[in-house]
This record gives structure tokens, sequence and C-alpha cells, in this order.
């Protein structure tokens, strides 16, 4: 009895500190506080969306296909059930694919819903983890990582991305480089050290990297350039200690071993997740991003220093800037007036040497440059149209405001560095009641940066799904056709994933063209044939939002002798192609 006693405080103290330890606590912290700066996303997340209902329903569809296809049919995961009879139409846009597990839990519409809503509250606390995380490793105190943790999560320019789910979703960035750091047993402050060397950490922050790619090349792709380059430092830094040494520096087997693994298992994901990318550019020549793209989403200088209207201290202070902006959306950058602040800070005084507060800042004026597109130096050649035109994949991406999310990560590290100086107590003050204030007053520096990304994001009510499309039997097209009403479409076919005619992307397939084009007169005898030849079954139409489309008035168009069956379903009209009338 005795022993078993033992055994079970032996537990208790084992579970006490794993509870009270910095991790744990950051972990825990970091959902309330997702959810608080999210709010009110979480008090209807079966009927509301955040900022509109474009984007979100599309991305909602993406994790639910995912899922639908892992659990049913994995080898058609690329051709999804949209854009019919398209092939590869889950690459269309970046798929969140890294999400897809999350859809193996509930079916149809609210279900995605409800998973999409989740998935933005838990990628803002990921994101403040893995910063916190990386600051951390490199040798910052807790006050300073809790700054880069919550600029990277909450940054005044991300509330204008509120419906771009593969955007917010970075903290699988910060989290891998500070897992492969760790890994290494590298920081800033102390540098390599060799008993610090952590194989398993190493091989985790690989695992990690590759998951990133998988939510999209849109952050994966340049996080994997970023990934190449350090790489590269690593191995120049290798072979002038080998050089100046003249002997080649020990490497530890198992973090050689694990390396090897992870690059290996990282470039069979990001090569697996292109290859029907590259399946689509061929098939679709017109998906592929130009400079006239590029310049059309390449901020103002001033964008970097102005919030979306989402930000609740800054949306009205900064409307006149915001509107000399072309595309507000995608130009309103505004890392944090606190965090700029910070970071200059920590350019005079340091945890960092002054060498590594250089490249920092140098890094800052790099990602800068990049993020302004053709904005920077009048063409963005030498910038961002350069690394289009030579580095594979690039010339995907036409949205570069976007990379400011690495400005914002290094703002972080530097303003982390500030806050890593350490003093001496004064003179006659008492130890405890020094550390007290000490706490208080480096906890206040979080706050602000906090302040800064309260948000005012609309959530607006889902659009409810028909009743005849609820088990619908495809291959189906829904009227209207075209425009964001397609995105409802995409979501309320999770009910069930029927073959789907409808779907938007940033390009129409030549297939889509045609059918538009014959579908204006449905229902007619030229339309009905066309269709029926092109594998369409059904065709829904909803009467309501037929207003000023070539559909209005079509619901009382006769169909005689046009060999199909008409039927009213709740306030829609149902077309059923392959029976007779």
């Amino acid at each position: 009895m005795a022993g078993a006693m033992d055994g079970v405080r032996r537990a208790g103290r084992a579970l006490w500190r794993v509870a009270r330890h910095e991790w744990t606590l950051v972990v825990l912290a970091s959902l309330p506080l997702a959810a608080a700066l999210t709010w009110p996303t979480l008090r209807d997340p079966a009927g509301t969306l955040p900022q509109d209902t474009g984007d979100p329903t599309l991305q909602a569809w993406q994790v639910a296909w995912g899922g639908h296809a892992l659990r049913t049919d994995p080898a058609r995961l690329w051709h999804s059930n949209t854009f019919f009879p398209e092939p590869y139409t889950y690459a269309y846009s970046d798929t969140l694919l890294g999400f897809a597990p999350f859809a193996l839990v509930g079916e149809g519409p609210v279900a995605a819903v409800v998973r999409y809503n989740l998935l933005y509250v838990l990628v803002h606390a990921l994101a403040f983890v893995g910063a916190y995380a990386l600051s951390r490793q490199l040798g910052a105190g807790w006050a300073g990582a809790a700054v880069a943790g919550a600029s990277f999560a909450y940054a005044p320019w991300k509330l204008a991305q509120a419906g771009h789910l593969h955007v917010l979703s970075i903290g699988g960035v910060a989290l891998a480089l500070a897992m492969l750091a760790r890994g290494h047993g590298w920081s800033l402050r102390h540098g390599y050290r060799p008993d610090r060397v952590r194989p398993g950490w190493a091989g985790a922050g690989w695992a990690v990297a590759a998951w990133q790619v998988t939510l999209g090349f849109g952050i994966g792709l340049p996080f994997a350039y970023v990934l190449g380059l350090l790489g590269l430092a690593v191995a120049v830094a290798y072979g002038v200690t080998w050089w100046r040494r003249r002997s080649r520096p020990a490497v530890p087997r198992g973090l050689f071993l694990a390396d090897l693994a992870g690059v290996t298992g990282f470039a069979g994901v990001s090569l697996l997740m292109a290859a029907p990318y590259l399946e689509v550019v061929a098939r679709h020549p017109a998906g592929r991003r130009t400079a006239a793209q590029v310049a059309m989403f390449s901020p103002p200088a001033r964008g970097f220093l102005t919030a979306p209207p989402e930000s609740w201290l800054w949306g009205e202070r900064h409307g006149a800037a915001r509107a000399a902006l072309g595309f507000p959306g995608e130009m309103t950058l505004l890392p944090g007036v606190v965090l700029i602040g910070l970071a200059v800070a920590g350019l005079v005084f340091s945890a960092w040497r002054v060498w590594q507060r250089v490249a920092l800042a140098a890094g800052v004026l790099v990602s800068l440059a990049l993020a302004a597109g053709t904005s920077f130096g009048g063409d963005g050649d030498p910038g961002y149209l350069t690394l289009m035109r030579h580095l594979p994949g690039w010339d995907a991406l036409r949205t570069p405001g976007r990379l400011v999310l690495w400005t914002t990560l290094l703002l972080g590290v530097l303003a982390a560095g500030a806050l890593t100086v350490r003093e001496s107590p004064p003179a006659g003050a008492g130890r405890g009641d020094w550390r007290r204030w000490a706490r208080v007053a480096l906890a206040l520096p979080a706050l602000l940066v906090l302040a800064e990304g309260v948000n005012r994001t609309p959530h607006v009510p889902v659009p409810a799904q028909p009743v005849a499309l609820r088990g619908v039997a495809g291959p189906v097209l829904v009227l209207p056709l075209g425009g964001i009403r397609d995105y409802h479409v995409m979501l309320w076919s999770t009910d069930g994933f029927p073959a789907t005619v409808n779907g938007l992307a940033s390009f129409t397939p030549d297939s889509q063209q045609r059918i538009r084009a014959a579908g204006e007169g449905f229902p007619d005898a030229g339309s009905v044939a066309y269709l029926r030849a092109a594998g369409v079954r059904t065709v829904v139409l909803l009467p309501r939002y037929a207003t000023g489309t070539p559909w209005q008035g079509a619901a009382a168009r006769p169909v005689g002798g046009l060999g199909i069956h008409r039927e009213r379903v709740g306030d829609a009209v149902v077309y059923h192609l392959d029976r007779a009338s």
C-alpha cells in the first residue's frame, strides 16, 4: 500500500510539473486569448463566418473536400466534385490540405462552417505559440517572446485577411523554425552548442515545415526558399569552419540522419503538392500569374503604415490613407505601431549582438522590398519580378504584400531582443518588489501589441442551403452560374459531394466558358442538348438569385418537347435532364 501511495504521489508531482511548465501555460493561455481576439467568431460558429461569405465558404469546402477524399477515395483527392467535368480542380487555389484530418469528423455544410470557424480561432493560437517558441529558442526572455508571439498572431495587417484562412495559417512557419533551431542546438544569444543538439526536435521541425507546405504554396513556397537559404548559410558556415581548422567539424550522427530524413520528406511532400498545380498550369495557361496581376496587388510604401478598416484602434484613423490605395484588402499592411517602435529600440539596445541586429534589420528591409512587389524600385526588378522570372513556382504568387509576415516575424525578434536586456535592481530596492514591478512593466508592451490586434471584423450569416440541394444527384448545374454564388454552391455541395459544374477560381476553364455560353438560354433545346451531352443530369434553378442574370424568368419558360422533367422543390426549380416529361 505504501508503495502504491508513493507512486501516486510521484505521478501527481510529475503532472503538476507538466501543468505549471512554461510551454503548458503558453499553450493553454493562447487558446482563450485567440477566442477573445477573434470574437465574436465562437458566439455563433454554425451560423456566421468572419468578414464575408466569399472566400470563407470556399475554404470551408476545401477543408471538407480534403477530409471526404481521404476518407472515401484518396486517389481522387485532386479531382474534386466541383468544376465538372474538369480534372485536378482541387488545385485551382491553395487547398488547406493539411487541415483535412479535421474534416474526418462531421459532414455537410453546417459541419464545414463550424470546422472553419474553429480553425480560424486555432490558427491564431498556433501563430502565437510558434513565434513565442522561436523567440525563446533564440534566447529572448518571456516578455520579448510574448511580444513576438502577440505581433505575429495579431498584427493589424492580418485583420484584412480574416477571410483568407490560408494566409492566417502561418504558425507552422515560426514553430518549424523554433524546432529546427532547438534540434540543432542553436540560438542567437549562445550560438551553436553541441551539447544542446536534439535530433528528435530537428526531425519534428522538418515534419511541421512539410505540414505548413500542405496548407498552400502562397505561404509555403516562400517558406521553402527561406529554409533553403538557411540551409545554404549553415553549409557555408560548415565549410568556413572546415577550412579554418583544416578538419571536418563533428556532426552528431543522429542529427545528420534526422536532417537527411527531414529534408527528403520535406522535398517529397513539396513535390507531391506541386505536381497537380503544374498539371493545372499545363492545361490552363490562363492560370499562370502575370506581371500585370502582381502590379495590381503591389502596395505602395504608405501601405505598410496603414491599417485595414477591421482594426478597432486604427481603422477609422487610417480611413483617408486607405482611400488612396488601389486594392486596400491587400495593401493595408501595418505590422503594428508598437511593434515598429520596439523593433527600432531593439536596434539600439538589445540582448542580440550588433551584427545580429544588423542582419535582422537587413532581413526586414529585404522582406519589405519583396512585399512591395512592383512598387519597389519602380517596377520590382530587381525585386519581386526578378524572383518571378528566375525562381521555380514564384510566378504562381500574385499578392506580394503577404510577404509582410516575414517583416512581422523579424520585427518581433528585434523587439524581443530589446525586452530581454537584464538590469540589476536599483540600490535600496527590495529584490521581491523589484521583480514584481519588473514583471508588470515587461508585460505592458505585449498588452499594447494585443490592443492593436483588437478586431471589429464583421461576422455575416452563412447562406442557407436550399432544400433542393439536399441529397441532390449529380452531375448537377446550379443556376445562376458565375460569381460569388458559386462559392456558396461549393459549400452546399459538402452535402454528399455530388459532381457539380459550379466553381469559382482566379481563372475560368474553357469547359466552364462553353457551359456558361450554352446554358444562358436554359431551358431551351440548345442548352438542354449541350448540358445532356456534357454529362449534366440535374439543373437546379434558384429564382431568388436570378434577378439581373440571363436566367431571370427562366422558371416560367416552357419545357414541352425538351425531354426533361421539371418540379418545384422549396423555392427552387429542379430539372431532370435524364427523364422524359
